[in-house]
């Protein structure tokens, strides 16, 4: 492999990677936020149990998404200078603001958390978690800002003696169309991973706790359901923001949305454009037979009508060349995205949504009036259904990114043009493979704490109590 499709794995892997824990600190942030300010209200102790150990579980995602996080810039500057370089004036902003506010306001008000039991007034200890979810909201808003710029540039100019990308209006930055229906998706879709996590380790731990401590069970089969209604209702937000989303798409990106179905040919006037659930083709996407087709889906998806025209990636091309050049931008000479990875991960991004959605249905109905759904059956599901909503995460940004292609920033910087002149393939490959195996042992690390953790279950209840000034501080609460 050349270095652009090497640097093009790595930014995938890296990306990928670190994008597992993002949604569950945003997720997870609120609903351990829920339980503190419930327990402070209320002295409910099981609220009290239920925020700290929550509170472990996104600790430990906190803490891995923070080192992810920093190889994603590394990765950037390393392979894809050229692109840092055409776009860094505009791209860097919100990137800054993400750094410089929004992720110390997290750190700095999660170690006030973390460190502040018995030490600061109650009110004001719950509110800390709540500018911790409030940090992650702000770091996925600049962060998308400038994800969304790839996708629909705006608010810029072009330096025609540096022929540089330059800030013209950061206000059009922050609020791309594209950025205001991606952002709540994405944050919708956040709070999805964070309910079905706490749905399953609530369910998981009620099956366990069915012949123990009455409170236990209380205790759980109330963390269950909380998790399922937050799933089902974030569930819902994402369906609309997703219908929104692809609206826009087909506005700005219509090739975009023309792969995610695989339409290579417009339909003749009169007639919509079907939305094919499932299609038997060729592994680069060619010469589709669709097996199952909902008709007139597509047109609605992408223009809100069910006769709306949806053009096809054949048209498309053609427009594309008119306005770009003939095959200039890629050494494939076409400007049509893979269509193989377009099209499923389309598909498996909703269904692990709708997955996740049915699972929180089916663990409502299972726990009414004191039930424990104790099945073998329901245990795959109970373990699939956070697993789902991470992976969904990971197959939507994959169809955002490869969607985009041959593009880095949509017509305006080609991909292969992006990458950095002066780094090899040993170089890249060597990167690569330590990140990857350091990936590896985190991941290791991770599942490791996360299942002790589990297993262990909610602390005893122990009213909080004030720290003597001379006892020393131990990283514990």
């Amino acid at each position: 492999m050349d270095v652009l499709e090497l640097a093009r794995w790595q930014f995938a892997i890296t990306t990928v990677y670190h994008f597992f824990f993002v949604p569950i600190t945003i997720g997870l942030s609120a609903i351990v936020a829920w339980y503190h300010s419930r327990w402070v209200r209320t002295r409910n102790e099981d609220h009290l149990r239920m925020a700290k150990f929550l509170g472990k579980l996104f600790t430990i995602n906190f803490a891995l998404g923070l080192v992810t996080g920093i190889v994603q810039e590394f990765q950037f500057g390393m392979n894809w200078s050229s692109y840092s370089r055409f776009v860094g004036d505009i791209f860097g902003a919100p990137l800054a603001l993400e750094a410089l506010l929004a992720f110390f306001l997290e750190s700095t008000f999660l170690g006030l958390w973390i460190f502040g039991w018995g030490r600061i007034p109650e009110k004001l200890h719950a509110a800390c978690m709540w500018v911790v979810h409030i940090g992650t909201v702000l770091s996925a808003y600049f962060i998308l800002a400038a994800n969304s710029f790839m996708q629909n540039p705006v608010g810029y100019r072009i330096n025609p003696q540096t022929g540089r990308a330059e800030m013209a209006d950061f206000l059009a930055v922050l609020t791309n169309e594209v950025q205001l229906v991606a952002f709540p998706h994405v944050i919708t879709a956040c709070y999805m991973v964070g309910g079905a996590l706490v749905m399953g380790v609530g369910l998981h731990k009620l099956r366990q706790a069915k012949g123990g401590a009455l409170a236990d069970r209380r205790m759980y089969r109330h963390a269950a359901r909380l998790g399922a209604v937050v799933t089902l209702v974030a569930g819902l937000g994402v369906t609309i923001s997703g219908d929104l989303q692809g609206k826009v798409m087909t506005e700005v990106q219509p090739m975009k949305m023309a792969a995610a179905e695989a339409l290579y040919e417009t339909p003749p006037d009169g007639q919509c454009a079907p939305f094919s659930v499932l299609t038997i083709a060729g592994l680069g996407g060619e010469d589709p037979t669709h097996v199952i087709e909902v008709p007139c889906l597509l047109s609605f998806m992408g223009t809100g009508s069910w006769d709306g025209e949806v053009q096809g990636m054949v048209e498309l091309e053609e427009q594309y060349r008119a306005s770009f050049g003939e095959g200039e931008l890629t050494s494939a000479d076409t400007y049509i995205p893979p269509i193989a990875m377009s099209y499923w991960n389309f598909r498996l991004m909703m269904g692990a949504g709708f997955f996740a959605m049915a699972v929180s249905a089916w663990a409502l109905f299972a726990t009414r009036k004191d039930r424990v759904p104790m099945q073998r059956w329901a245990f795959p599901l109970i373990v699939l259904a956070p697993i789902a909503t991470v992976l969904g995460h990971s197959f939507g940004w994959i169809f955002t990114e490869v969607g985009r292609q041959p593009w880095v920033v949509f017509g305006e910087m080609a991909t292969h043009t992006a990458v950095s002149p002066s780094v090899g393939t040993a170089d890249v490959w060597t990167s690569m493979i330590v990140f990857t195996l350091l990936y590896g042992a985190l991941a290791v690390v991770e599942v490791r704490l996360l299942l002790d953790y589990i297993r262990r279950g909610a602390d005893p209840f122990e009213e909080p109590r004030l720290v003597e000034d001379d006892e020393p501080l131990e990283f514990s609460y």
